[in-house]
């Protein structure tokens, strides 16, 4: 008999090894794509290409899950997932053309939509099912912690794999531990307290989710100025993220130093986690969510900024985990914000669109800072992705000029935590006119 228990003990696992299989690639992913003959605007446009691919497949593979059932959607990404990365690898071999190498990161692309929502969804039905009753945090805290240790641990070994083998090899591992899960999740992973709507069109479904996501989202100002500014930042940092690699080989003076390129992802691993238990103490120092999000950004461009001014190694290192600390910190920040902007009824709905939204940035901003870097090199670069990211300050400015109620930060009481506002304290507009 299935008890809570035994629900996140599968939650867990699913988190550990999915994170385990794609952190395998992420220290070596840029290099790959440069050895197999592609150039950088080709390279980060492939991974626009992928993130294209999460656009157009986010929504109907969220449909594939509400109607067949969650499970039936995470087996088909496993599956998807690993032949994908089989075919990268047969890319690499063969230095392949570059339209074969969108098609497969859009294909990728399509992998990650099956798993993007299922899970999570999977869970609560299932823990709902059996019958617990305590709080979410706690539970999607661990999967947080379990998801950082996999990245760190699979990003090293993918570099040091690499090393000592070649660029091809993590991608074979990554796509076998992928079948290994199919396995797991065939066995453990049942859909528990949901009942698949197995009359429902896609097509009505889709159409469904977009109207709904436009009505309770985009024309909700604050949410809308929200979406807005992740357009400009969410493309600049994966650049971010990708380019790191070559850029510290660069630095570092040997291209095979691939170990030196796992680095990158353990370090945003680390981030991950830090900046995940930093977020609280963080948003205590400002009234204001929005104010934590637009000091966040500002500092973040400035670290930008100087990791391609300064080009020297440690330093840009040292400039790395200040960036990946401001990212991962902002990111539960934002992620309060807006949950406390939409209805609970339309709630997965517009934070797909607002994932939609979020890729799309990605698609446009990667190949013109690929671009950039292949014309002036990857430092400047750095500069260019910073003003991008300024971009979004406008914005996030535009979203707290609506003084949402979720926008506002409760001094905590003593002996309280810090909170929203409660019965009877003053309303948003009214704390906006004391700052």
């Amino acid at each position: 008999m299935r008890t809570p228990r035994s629900i996140v003990r599968v939650y867990l696992v699913l988190m550990l090894g999915n994170t385990l299989a794609a952190s395998l690639i992420w220290g070596i992913n840029t290099i790959f794509l440069l050895d197999a003959g592609l150039t950088n605007l080709e390279a980060f446009s492939a991974n626009a290409f992928y993130t294209l691919g999460m656009v157009l497949f986010e929504v109907p593979t969220g449909v594939v899950a509400d109607t067949v059932g969650r499970r039936y959607s995470y087996l088909l990404g496993t599956v998807t997932l690993s032949l994908t990365t089989l075919f990268y690898v047969l890319l690499w071999y063969t230095h392949a053309p570059f339209w074969l190498w969108a098609v497969a990161s859009v294909l990728i692309g399509l992998g990650f939509t099956f798993f993007s929502g299922a899970v999570e969804a999977w869970l609560v039905d299932a823990l709902t099912a059996t019958g617990y009753t305590g709080e979410m945090e706690p539970v999607f805290g661990r999967g947080q912690v379990v998801s950082g240790a996999a990245m760190l641990v699979g990003s090293v070994a993918g570099g040091v794999i690499a090393q000592h083998t070649n660029l091809g090899v993590p991608f074979v591992v990554r796509g076998a531990i992928l079948l290994v899960m199919f396995a797991l999740a065939f066995r453990l992973m049942q859909d528990i307290g949901f009942t698949p709507r197995k009359g429902a069109r896609p097509a009505a479904e889709v159409r469904r989710i977009v109207r709904e996501s436009v009505d309770n989202g985009w024309r909700v100002p604050a949410v809308k100025w929200l979406m807005v500014e992740a357009f400009f930042t969410g493309g600049v940092g994966i650049y971010v993220f990708y380019a790191l690699q070559p850029y510290l080989l660069e630095l570092y003076g040997d291209p095979h130093a691939y170990q030196v390129a796992g680095l990158v992802a353990a370090i945003v691993a680390g981030a991950q986690m830090l900046g995940g238990m930093s977020a609280p103490w963080i948003r205590r120092l400002f009234r204001r969510r929005t104010s934590a999000l637009i000091a966040a950004a500002a500092v973040s461009a400035t670290a930008l900024v100087l990791i391609g001014a300064i080009e020297h190694f440690w330093a840009v290192i040292a400039l790395i985990v200040v960036w990946s600390l401001l990212y991962a910190a902002a990111l539960p920040i934002r992620q309060a914000y807006i949950n406390g902007l939409i209805p609970s009824q339309q709630r997965a709905t517009i934070l797909s669109f607002d994932s939609l939204v979020n890729s799309g940035g990605g698609v446009w901003a990667q190949p013109v800072l690929g671009r950039a870097a292949d014309v002036w090199g990857y430092g400047p670069s750095y500069v260019v992705g910073a003003g991008i990211s300024l971009l979004a300050l406008p914005f996030l400015a535009l979203s707290r000029r609506q003084n949402a109620p979720a926008d506002v930060q409760v001094a905590a009481r003593p002996g309280e935590p810090a909170g929203e506002p409660g019965p009877g304290e003053p309303a948003a507009g009214e704390r906006a006119a004391e700052e």
